[in-house]
């Protein structure tokens, strides 16, 4: 975009921001990427608020994005999952030491799930009810259970990888850890996301929970908000919420745990998150005795049209046709 502003009056703008004096910070939000400074300019009060940019999108950009990237640290990796800071500022002219601007995740090699995925693609609401969920749900999760991609959880549970990040673990037939989820940097508070992994193979999501899980599910809810507020002292426990994903990434079942100020985007909004109070809440509440549970009720939650959940099972459904798992 061209600007219209006067020659003049752009010039004496810019000069502006090479005389902010900084004061104090004032926000920061977007998950981190935008802060509001407090400052002086010739002795008069400022605020600057800075946001990163947009990424450039044209192809030669994106050819060139993967060199344009110095600093690589790696944050850890797990099976096919890699996590990095990075910084995007490459100058020939600055060689002073460039605090990383970047947070990257790395699917390596990645399948042809995970590109459908993370493509652009249009969103559907559907109803699951008990009878699809035993029907048609409950023998997708087996096939994908049974196709090895839960690896990388079972490389932390039996003590493979990650090791050096659990924050908190108990063991036993109801045992759990906590440790930092691989899109959080690990150091804004602000953005904090951890994640909650049970040590039990039998709960592959939250139709799995029952009434009979109450007190099991409230003693770890307690354990991870203690665990997380120890080791961020500035944090309590009301700044903190819990949830989990239906449909989840993966079938084994954890616990989503974020700083209220995270930015709600599509993995915390209706039709993909459960609070887990509510979720309690539910269970305490349900008919029936200590086997009734989730699976006994209708959840509704968007998919991707490219998802597999919506071309295998609810298009089909939805046009009448044959449901083909295989």
């Amino acid at each position: 975009m061209t600007s219209t502003t006067p020659p003049e009056i752009a010039a004496h703008a810019e000069s502006l921001i090479p005389k902010f004096q900084f004061t104090r910070l004032l926000n920061q939000d977007q998950a981190g990427r935008r802060i509001s400074l407090l400052g002086t300019i010739e002795s008069q009060p400022a605020l600057l608020t800075a946001e990163r940019a947009a990424f450039a999108i044209d192809n030669d950009h994106l050819m060139s994005f993967p060199t344009s990237l110095s600093t690589i640290k790696n944050l850890g990796a797990n099976d096919i999952y890699h996590w990095f800071l990075a910084s995007s500022r490459t100058s020939q002219d600055d060689t002073r030491s460039q605090p990383p601007d970047l947070k990257l995740n790395l699917i390596y090699p990645c399948t042809e799930q995970h590109i459908k995925k993370y493509s652009a693609q249009g969103l559907r609401m559907v109803t699951e009810t008990p009878s699809i969920y035993a029907s048609y749900i409950r023998p997708f999760m087996q096939q994908k259970r049974e196709q090895g991609r839960l690896n990388w959880v079972f490389n932390i549970l039996e003590g493979r990888t990650e090791q050096e990040d659990v924050i908190y673990r108990e063991h036993g037939d109801e045992g759990f850890l906590l440790l930092p989820d691989l899109n959080w940097d690990r150091k804004t508070i602000s953005s904090l996301h951890l994640l909650g992994l049970i040590e039990r193979r039998d709960i592959w999501s939250v139709r799995d929970l029952k009434k009979t899980h109450v007190g099991w599910i409230k003693h770890m809810r307690e354990k991870l908000l203690d665990a997380t507020v120890k080791l961020y002292p500035d944090l309590e426990k009301d700044q903190l919420k819990l949830y989990v994903h239906y449909q989840p990434t993966y079938y084994h079942f954890h616990i989503h745990i974020v700083h209220v100020a995270l930015e709600a985007g599509s993995t915390q909004a209706t039709g993909k998150a459960l609070g887990l109070e509510n979720i309690i809440s539910q269970l305490e509440t349900l008919q029936g005795g200590d086997d009734a549970g989730m699976a006994d009720v209708s959840l509704t939650y968007h998919l991707g049209e490219a998802s597999e959940l919506w071309e295998k099972i609810y298009l089909p459904l939805k046009e009448g046709r044959e449901v083909v798992l295989s």
